[in-house]
């Protein structure tokens, strides 16, 4: 069933995840009748999903075949235990995260230029250090590599984003999560923590 208080609507929040993430999964048909889920780097940049390979491949074939794909990204922030609420049954254990789905249709890149600003969108990403010369279309170290690298594009016609944060938790309950994951300490637990502040929704006040 799906749980309206963790959709989110904000496609400014669910652009800013996107930026921020950097793998996803790529589902496309295969020709046994069988969804393939190719695990892949990503670059989300002008509206729409980018991603590199060979020209030639199983992918690619699928790709061919059939434009309809989807493609979801997640990051998992905590593992809450069912402790954590002082429970002395298993059913309060859960994960906080975000995910998104996306429904579109993916097309090999021709142009020079989209295919530069993409491969540059995803070494921005990957290696926001930088160290390497700036890919150019018409830098001749980089023409003959243009060419043979293939690029995706998959443009987006629908998306969905779930942010669960403990939204439907009672004031107290969020916080006596939010106060032990403060004194765990492991990675995330205090972005997680701060995430579900965030998220809470606004306390009616009793009469």
């Amino acid at each position: 069933m799906r749980r309206d208080e963790f959709q989110v609507q904000s496609r400014e929040e669910i652009d800013a995840f996107l930026g921020e993430a950097s793998y996803g999964f790529l589902g496309v048909m295969g020709p046994d009748g069988w969804p393939h889920m190719k695990p892949l780097n990503y670059a989300y940049t002008n509206g729409a999903i980018y991603f590199h390979g060979s020209a030639k491949g199983e992918k690619m074939d699928d790709l061919a075949r059939n434009r309809q794909v989807t493609f979801a990204v997640a990051k998992e922030y905590a593992i809450i235990p069912s402790t954590f609420s002082d429970s002395p049954v298993a059913c309060p254990a859960t994960a906080f995260f975000k995910s998104v789905h996306i429904k579109g249709f993916a097309d090999v890149v021709q142009d020079p230029a989209e295919k530069a600003a993409a491969l540059t969108a995803l070494m921005e990403k990957l290696q926001p250090e930088g160290g390497y010369a700036a890919i150019d279309p018409e830098d001749p170290r980089y023409k003959q590599m243009l060419k043979a690298v293939a690029v995706v594009r998959v443009s987006i016609e629908e998306i969905s984003a779930k942010f669960k944060f403990g939204q439907n938790l009672s004031d107290s309950r969020r916080d006596i999560i939010i106060s032990r994951l403060e004194e765990r300490g492991r990675p995330d637990d205090d972005a997680t923590a701060q995430l579900m502040r965030a998220y809470a929704p606004p306390s009616v006040p009793e009469e």
